[in-house]
């Protein structure tokens, strides 16, 4: 297959949502229909007892939840299909936002019953502003939920995007009878119990007044008509090219946990989903049908394998054919790096590859060298856009309780927030250090990470401040001026640029209007001056 069908065969998407929308439950499903697994697992079942593939930390098994993004992938009728599923819960939003710089498309997961939610209307504005094509999936058409025409104006209302309704529900809750797919003329009954891959087709229906869906219906054929003749009449006709925009998102409905209602999603997104696109670059944007190898890291996570200690770079690959034992440029440390051993994945399951293409998603072993955002290049000298950490506002010292363990706490700590989960700062050369993050979720799970991956133990000691932002400027001397009477409040981030602590709202605003001389970025995506104060 030559280099360009490959390229046109792959479709990368991310699935997010408010927590427990169903968000994890339907990417088992989805890797159901793909072959890669054969049973799915079910989050938070009594019943079932085996773990879902995509949550493949002890902490997301014991909480229900996933606090990181897993990457899989797998083959479906003819198309590779990059799955990425991630955190629904806001305190690992950051995680969320990265990995959206690294897809095409987004499935977009919505609860019938409590319909949009805060997180979704703050993953949604990420999707709009970065204009990525959404496919929105109402979860749970098995309970009793909202009104489905309520739910469309909703969605349109809090969402700020023109939805079409796809499918249609029969009913919902205790007598939901199926789907009709408005795409594909397809009527789907509903079978509750679906652990494994249904085996009925959906029945064709060229007009909802044939006799026959009366009788599938009984008494909710009239208002199925009513429905969809509604529908029609309100909504303009699906036209792909809106959604590849991202100005229309096409609505489907269904019930993961029963696996009704997937394959019709699948089905279409294979068939409307984009393939891989350009991607904005410091120096230009990037085709993926070049023929010279560029991607970026968005993603790192350390211990995968707990039993093997080891790191891996997820590498999105941007242009080019990416190649095993091949000799790459690593822009930021002007250096040349070779990989014997890249893999995609299925979750923690690594499987070892000899090539990659653009959408691709793959796994590099990394022994130190790699940060969020570095980009790999056959050797041209650009940097992606758009892969930011953002301003901490929840703050903690870490306290060592295990001084024997100094090293493994030392390690530990600088290896998990090499991942993006929390950022690290530190005062007094480095003696004092002091953990920022989104949420306080995250300073649990990095405690028991510690503990279970490192040996290391520690407590956290809250610190009043607001906010951190980091200070730039072109003027030497009005940094210094800044940081004569402010040293308990400024502290190095990673990469030995200048932060600073605002103790409150008000202050922080004072600091900026008497400081016109001094930049405050919010995130970390900004040019640091070359002669900004650093240490």
């Amino acid at each position: 297959m030559d280099y360009i069908k490959e390229i046109e065969r792959r479709r990368t998407f991310a699935i997010i949502s408010h927590p427990d929308a169903g968000k994890t439950t339907l990417t088992e499903k989805l890797l159901l229909f793909g072959g890669a697994i054969q049973v799915a697992g079910a989050v938070k079942s009594n019943k079932i007892r085996r773990d879902t593939a995509s949550d493949f930390m002890e902490i997301e098994r014991q909480r229900g939840i996933s606090v990181a993004t897993s990457v899989m992938g797998f083959d479906y009728r003819g198309f590779q299909v990059n799955l990425l599923d991630t955190p629904g819960h806001k305190d690992f939003a950051e995680d969320t936002y990265r990995t959206l710089t690294a897809v095409d498309s987004v499935v977009l997961v919505i609860d019938c019953v409590k319909g949009v939610e805060p997180q979704t209307e703050r993953l949604m504005e990420v999707c709009r502003m970065r204009k990525t094509p959404v496919i929105i999936f109402v979860n749970k058409m098995d309970r009793e939920g909202k009104n489905p025409f309520d739910l469309i104006n909703e969605l349109e209302a809090k969402l700020n995007i023109t939805v079409r309704p796809l499918s249609w529900p029969v009913s919902m809750g205790s007598s939901f009878k199926g789907v009709y797919n408005l795409y594909d003329r397809g009527l789907y009954l509903f079978t509750p119990g679906g652990n494994t891959l249904p085996d009925d087709d959906a029945v064709a229906i060229d007009d909802l007044d044939d006799p026959l869906v009366d009788k599938l219906l009984g008494g909710h054929a009239s208002q199925l008509r009513d429905d969809t003749a509604l529908i029609e009449g309100v909504c303009a006709p699906f036209e792909k090219r809106q959604y590849l925009d991202g100005n229309v998102a096409p609505v489907f409905f269904g019930s993961a946990i029963n696996n009704f209602g997937v394959r019709e999603l699948l089905d279409t997104f294979i068939a409307i989903a984009p393939a891989p696109g350009a991607r904005p670059a410091d120096l230009r944007a990037v085709a993926p049908d070049e023929k010279s190898f560029s991607g970026f890291v968005f993603k790192i996570h350390a211990n995968l394998d707990p039993r093997h200690r080891d790191r891996i770079a997820f590498l999105r690959i941007c242009s080019g054919k990416f190649e095993r034992n091949k000799l790459y440029h690593h822009v930021r440390l002007g250096k040349a790096l070779r990989f014997r051993s890249p893999a995609t994945f299925m979750a923690q399951e690594k499987i070892l590859i000899d090539e990659a293409y653009p959408g691709d998603v793959i796994g590099l072993y990394d022994t130190g060298n790699f940060k969020i955002g570095d980009t790999l290049t056959d050797g041209e000298k650009l940097m992606f856009h758009g892969i930011p950490s953002f301003s901490p506002e929840i703050f903690k010292e870490v306290i060592n309780t295990d001084p024997m363990k100094s090293k493994q706490l030392e390690k530990g700590i600088q290896q998990l927030t090499d991942e993006g989960v929390a950022q690290l700062f530190t005062q007094d050369q480095g003696n004092r250090k002091i953990i920022g993050t989104v949420g306080e979720l995250q300073f649990e799970v990095i405690q028991y990470r510690l503990l279970h991956e490192y040996g290391a133990s520690c407590r956290f000691s809250p610190l009043d401040y607001f906010k951190a932002c980091w200070i730039t400027s072109e003027d030497r001397q009005k940094i210094k001026e800044f940081s004569k009477y402010r040293t308990a409040r400024l502290a190095l981030d990673k990469d030995a640029n200048l932060v600073f602590f605002a103790e409150s709202k008000w202050n922080l605003q004072r600091s900026i209007d008497e400081n016109p001389k001094i930049s405050f970025h919010f995130t970390s995506e900004f040019k640091t001056a070359a002669n900004t104060v650093t240490a």
